[in-house]
Parts: C-alpha cells; structure tokens; sequence
C-alpha cells in the first residue's frame, strides 16, 4: 500500500500535468550529503592561492560574503520548492514564475554551469592526480573518472547516495587532519605565523571591488547547493525536506570554507603574491609540506583529486542528466533525453550524454582551470538572477515583503555585482552562450513548438 505522503507527492506533480515517474527514495540527510558532496568541504584547496592573491589575503572574508550572496539565493530556491516542486531547479521555477520563455533561459543559463562543471572537475582531478603520479598523462586520467562516474550513475540513485557517504567521510577526516596540523603550527610560529583576525579583515588592503573580484573566483566553490532541487521528485517528502537541506548544507559548508581558508591564510603572512599560475594551483599543497612535511602534501592533492573529479563530479552528473530530463521532458530539448530505465529508474540517455561531453571537452580544456572556473560562474550566477527576478514577480501580489521583495531584491544587486567583477573572457564566453540560448528558444516559436508549461498552478 501507497502510504499517504507518497499520495500526495505523487498528486502535486499531477497537479502540474506531470507522472511520478522517479523514484522517491532520498531522505533529508540523503539530500544534506549529496549538497555537501556536490560544493565539497575542500573546495578551496584547489582554488585557495587565486584567491588569495586577489583579495590581498582575505580568502575567510571572501568566503563570509560568497556565503552571505549563496545564502539570499538559497532562500529564493527555498520559496520556489514550495511553490513548484517538480524536478528541474532553476529551469522550473523561473519558467513558472515568470514565463516559459525565461524559464528556457534560465535553464540555458544553468546548462552552462551544469555542463562545464563536471569537466572542470575532471581538469582539476587529473591535474592533482599527475602531481602524484606524473608519468601518467592528464588526458588519461579524465577518461578513467568519466568510465568511473558514468557507471556508478547508471546503477541508480541508491548507489550513489552510498558513495556521496563514503567520499564525504573521507573529505571532512582530511579537513579534520589539516585544521588539527595547522593549529598547532599556527602555535609554534611556523612560516612567522601568529594568530590575527588579518585575514577576516585588514584595514589597509580592503576594499568592495578587491573582495567581489575574489569572489567571481571563489564563488564556484559554493555552486552545488541548488543541485538539491534537481532531486525534489525523488525526495521523500518532495519539497518539504528540499529547502531544509539546501539551507543546512550552504551553512555548514560556509561554516567549513572559512576555517579552513582562516588558517591557511594565517600561514601566509607576507601577502606576497604567488609567482606562477602553477604555484598558485599548488598553494594548498605546499601550505600542507610546511606544516607536516610531503607526506600532508601528497594527501591532500589527492583529496582534492578524488573529492573533484571522484565525489563532486559524481553527483554534478547526476544533476546534470536530471536537469536535461526536465527540459526535455518539457519539449525544450529532445525527446530522447527524457527516457527513463525501467529497472534503475535513471535517465539513463541523458547520463551517458552528459559523460560524452565530459569526456570530449576535458580532452579539450586540460590544464585550464581558471577559463573552466570562471565560465561556471558566468552561467550559474545569471540563472540565479533570473530567480529572483522571478520570485520578486510570482509573489508581487500576495507574498511578505521580506522574503518576497527585500531578499531577492538584495541577491539581484549582490550577484550583478559579482558579475561584473568577473574575468572578462568569462563574460564574453556567457555572452555567447546566452545568444545560442536566444537563437534556439527563437527556433521552437517560430517552428511551431510551445514552450508552455502543461500546467501553471502553484500551490497555495
């Protein structure tokens, strides 16, 4: 028997003219660990000496305010779940909110970022992975991952709420050791070291633009947290547990970010600009042979080898494949990317594409981190600005003043912001996606192929 919380997911969908036709099978805490997984507790080990350069030392600071733009995004999400809990994210809380129009655009916007961040993953795991083993070439590293991830995916959701656990596990030991070693070197004066809230704020270096610069960098650290929603039709529970684990996991991985970022910017205390692009990819590492030597080295290039391109790449296919799902099962996108495997319950077409992609543009792109990073940006946080246009309009009517008008308002001016601070290949490069974008959505008009939505009530 069906129990009556299965029933009335099952009925929300019908009442926007979709089947349940995923499997719900994900608890909240499923739901925390995979946003966890999908933004990485390590993530500024990869990206800390770009950082750092660009904000003259104020990577927690950095950090503190990404998680203060994040945190008005969430919120909005968090609104829109209730309001439309279908599979989709972005794509389907725009196109709800304001037309099916922008919704496409939205999900266009998103596309990028969803897309390019698996293979960004896969750059930044080979890159870690020849540190460790450099006889082995980038290129073949990136198609082992690939292989890797697609089958796990293919064997179902459960398989890989199992893994995001193991892979979470070992991050946060990792994080557990590095904090305790840069303690107690902090405490002996390693590097000239000493305890000093410089790194928070320093007086003499701080100014807006510098630290939104930083962040058109660091904010991709954070990206991931809306990948919670692409899973709402799987959820137990649909939107009930999908805002709740959006808002824990951003505040403990913020919460994370800026410990970890304090204490190694700690043991920079000159300032001094890395010298190369390499030695400030190797930033992290070298910050862990000073305070244990190269064994502390070796471990954490291959925590962020295996977080990047193992745990984090994992799930970002798997909100990939559902997002392409979405569209096509909405005709912005081909048909065939909307089929289900019978006995998984996965979509299966739309994994297997999206790992193609992976393989073929990180065969492409080995080695540029920063070019990858920055176009990840550009085309999330633009989807994201989309979403609080469309919450400001859903609820012009009916919704509260604060959550409705004040805080999408806010992540809009905070996040136009990031992105003119952004590297400007970044911007030209998400200009001309969205112009495809544009080109594309003019082509279902004009053939004849609506771009409506099957059904437009919200909940109450």
């Amino acid at each position: 028997m069906i129990d009556t919380p299965r029933r009335d997911d099952a009925a929300t969908l019908e009442r926007f003219g979709y089947a349940q036709e995923l499997k719900r099978q994900l608890t909240l805490k499923d739901l925390l660990i995979y946003g966890l997984v999908c933004m990485v507790p390590t993530a500024p080990f990869s990206i800390f000496g770009g950082v750092f350069d660009i904000s003259a030392g104020m990577v927690p600071l950095t950090y503190l305010v990404g998680f203060v733009a994040m945190l008005f995004t969430a919120l909005s999400y968090q609104q829109m779940s209730q309001a439309f809990p279908v599979a989709g994210s972005v794509y389907a809380y725009v196109g709800r909110g304001l037309s099916s129009g922008m919704g496409f655009l939205a999900g266009w916007a998103i596309l990028l970022d969803y897309l390019l961040v698996p293979t960004l993953l896969y750059v930044v795991g080979a890159n870690a992975m020849q540190t460790v083993l450099p006889a082995v070439p980038q290129p073949a590293w990136i198609a082992f991952f690939v292989v890797l991830n697609t089958v796990v995916n293919l064997r179902g959701i459960e398989t890989t709420a199992r893994a995001n656990r193991f892979f979470l596990l070992a991050q946060l030991l990792v994080l557990a050791v590095f904090v305790v070693l840069a303690t107690l070197a902090i405490q002996r004066g390693v590097n000239g070291a000493h305890w000093s809230w410089r790194p928070l704020y320093n007086p003499q270096a701080f100014s807006p633009q510098l630290i939104f610069s930083a962040l058109a960098v660091a904010v991709v650290s954070f990206l991931g947290f809306d990948a919670i929603s692409t899973m709402s039709e799987e959820a137990r529970g649909g939107n009930r547990v999908v805002g709740r684990a959006t808002l824990l996991a951003l505040l403990i991985v913020a919460g994370l970010f800026v410990l970890q970022t304090w204490l190694a910017a700690l043991l920079q205390p000159t300032l001094q600009r890395y010298p190369s692009a390499q030695a400030s990819n190797d930033a992290f590492f070298e910050i862990g042979r000073l305070i244990a030597g190269p064994w502390l080295q070796i471990v954490i290039a291959l925590t962020v080898a295996i977080s990047a391109a193992i745990a984090n790449s994992l799930v970002a296919q798997a909100a990939t494949s559902r997002l392409l799902f979405a569209m096509a099962r909405d005709r912005q996108l081909p048909g065939f990317l909307r089929h289900i495997h019978p006995r998984t319950g996965v979509p299966q077409r739309a994994i297997l594409l999206v790992a193609g992609l992976s393989l073929v543009l990180g065969e492409v792109f080995v080695g540029q981190i920063a070019l990858l990073s920055s176009l990840c940006n550009v085309g999330a946080l633009t989807a994201f600005v989309l979403l609080h246009i469309a919450v400001l309009w859903h609820f012009r009517t009916q919704g509260r003043r604060v959550l409705h008008g004040v805080v999408p308002l806010i992540g809009i001016l905070i996040l136009a912001y990031v992105l003119l601070n952004a590297d400007l290949h970044a911007q030209l490069g998400g200009a001309a996606w969205m112009a495809v974008g544009l080109t594309v959505l003019a082509f279902l008009k004009l053939s004849g192929r609506s771009t409506e939505f099957r059904a437009s009530d919200a909940l109450e």
